[in-house]
Protein backbone atom coordinates (compact mmCIF):
# COMPACT_ATOMS: atom_id res chain seq x y z
CA UNK A 1 0.00 0.00 0.00
CA UNK A 2 1.25 3.57 -0.53
CA UNK A 3 1.14 6.01 2.31
CA UNK A 4 1.73 10.02 2.25
CA UNK A 5 4.07 10.17 5.42
CA UNK A 6 6.35 12.58 6.79
CA UNK A 7 10.58 11.63 6.17
CA UNK A 8 12.79 12.91 9.02
CA UNK A 9 15.48 15.71 7.49
CA UNK A 10 17.77 17.63 9.53
CA UNK A 11 20.71 17.42 12.08
CA UNK A 12 19.47 16.36 15.55
CA UNK A 13 17.57 18.49 17.27
CA UNK A 14 17.00 20.35 14.13
CA UNK A 15 13.99 18.17 13.05
CA UNK A 16 11.94 18.95 10.01
CA UNK A 17 10.60 16.82 7.55
CA UNK A 18 9.49 16.64 3.87
CA UNK A 19 6.17 15.00 3.11
CA UNK A 20 6.92 12.49 0.82
CA UNK A 21 4.31 9.18 -0.72
CA UNK A 22 6.37 5.96 -0.37
CA UNK A 23 5.32 2.43 -0.14
CA UNK A 24 4.18 1.97 3.85
CA UNK A 25 6.66 -1.22 4.21
CA UNK A 26 9.80 0.56 3.48
CA UNK A 27 11.64 2.42 6.39
CA UNK A 28 10.45 6.04 7.57
CA UNK A 29 14.10 7.68 5.95
CA UNK A 30 14.06 4.86 3.33
CA UNK A 31 13.21 4.65 -0.34
CA UNK A 32 10.40 7.12 -2.07
CA UNK A 33 7.92 7.54 -4.74
CA UNK A 34 7.66 11.41 -4.65
CA UNK A 35 8.55 14.51 -2.72
CA UNK A 36 4.48 16.58 -2.06
CA UNK A 37 5.75 18.80 0.51
CA UNK A 38 7.78 20.17 3.48
CA UNK A 39 6.69 20.90 7.42
CA UNK A 40 8.84 23.13 9.13
CA UNK A 41 7.79 22.71 13.24
CA UNK A 42 10.31 24.50 14.71
CA UNK A 43 9.36 27.90 13.28
CA UNK A 44 6.25 29.93 14.74
CA UNK A 45 3.85 29.07 13.36
CA UNK A 46 5.06 26.05 11.88
CA UNK A 47 5.69 26.06 8.16
CA UNK A 48 3.34 23.61 5.93
CA UNK A 49 3.69 23.74 2.19
CA UNK A 50 2.37 20.51 -0.26
CA UNK A 51 2.22 20.36 -4.20
CA UNK A 52 -2.15 20.14 -3.46
CA UNK A 53 -2.06 18.69 -7.57
CA UNK A 54 0.17 15.80 -6.76
CA UNK A 55 -1.33 15.30 -3.32
CA UNK A 56 -5.15 15.33 -5.03
CA UNK A 57 -3.71 12.42 -7.57
CA UNK A 58 -1.88 10.29 -5.01
CA UNK A 59 -5.15 10.50 -2.74
CA UNK A 60 -7.47 9.47 -6.42
CA UNK A 61 -5.31 6.47 -7.06
CA UNK A 62 -5.44 5.27 -3.14
CA UNK A 63 -2.96 6.47 -1.50
CA UNK A 64 -3.38 6.83 2.24
CA UNK A 65 -2.40 9.88 4.76
CA UNK A 66 -0.64 8.83 7.96
CA UNK A 67 -2.19 10.00 10.95
CA UNK A 68 0.88 12.86 11.51
CA UNK A 69 0.19 14.07 7.77
CA UNK A 70 -3.92 13.87 8.15
CA UNK A 71 -3.55 16.22 10.99
CA UNK A 72 -1.30 18.70 8.82
CA UNK A 73 -3.92 18.15 5.87
CA UNK A 74 -6.90 19.32 8.35
CA UNK A 75 -4.54 22.17 9.40
CA UNK A 76 -4.33 23.33 6.15
CA UNK A 77 -7.71 22.70 4.45
CA UNK A 78 -6.18 20.50 1.95
CA UNK A 79 -9.12 17.67 3.09
CA UNK A 80 -11.99 19.85 2.34
CA UNK A 81 -10.11 21.18 -1.20
CA UNK A 82 -9.79 17.54 -2.46
CA UNK A 83 -13.33 16.89 -1.71
CA UNK A 84 -14.44 19.71 -3.37
CA UNK A 85 -11.86 18.73 -5.95
CA UNK A 86 -13.54 15.09 -5.65
CA UNK A 87 -16.89 17.06 -6.11
CA UNK A 88 -15.17 18.23 -9.87
CA UNK A 89 -14.49 21.64 -9.19
CA UNK A 90 -11.25 22.53 -10.89
CA UNK A 91 -7.56 22.04 -9.80
CA UNK A 92 -6.34 25.15 -11.10
CA UNK A 93 -8.52 26.97 -8.92
CA UNK A 94 -8.04 25.25 -5.87
CA UNK A 95 -4.11 25.52 -6.42
CA UNK A 96 -3.96 28.98 -6.52
CA UNK A 97 -6.42 28.90 -2.89
CA UNK A 98 -4.05 27.28 -1.48
CA UNK A 99 -1.39 28.80 -2.37
CA UNK A 100 -2.87 32.08 -0.80
CA UNK A 101 -3.24 29.72 2.22
CA UNK A 102 0.11 29.06 2.14
CA UNK A 103 1.27 32.63 2.08
CA UNK A 104 -1.05 34.28 4.60
CA UNK A 105 0.61 31.98 7.03
CA UNK A 106 3.00 34.63 8.92
CA UNK A 107 6.25 33.22 9.76
CA UNK A 108 9.14 34.73 11.89
CA UNK A 109 11.36 35.87 8.79
CA UNK A 110 14.67 34.91 11.45
CA UNK A 111 13.05 31.37 11.69
CA UNK A 112 11.49 30.72 8.60
CA UNK A 113 13.27 27.83 5.79
CA UNK A 114 12.74 29.19 2.90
Amino acid sequence: MVRIRLRRVGSRNQASYRVVVADKEKARDGRFIEIVGHYNPRTEPSTVVFKDDRIFYWLSVGAQPSDAVEGLFKQTGLMERYERFKAGEDVEALVEEAEEVYKTRVTDPRTKSH
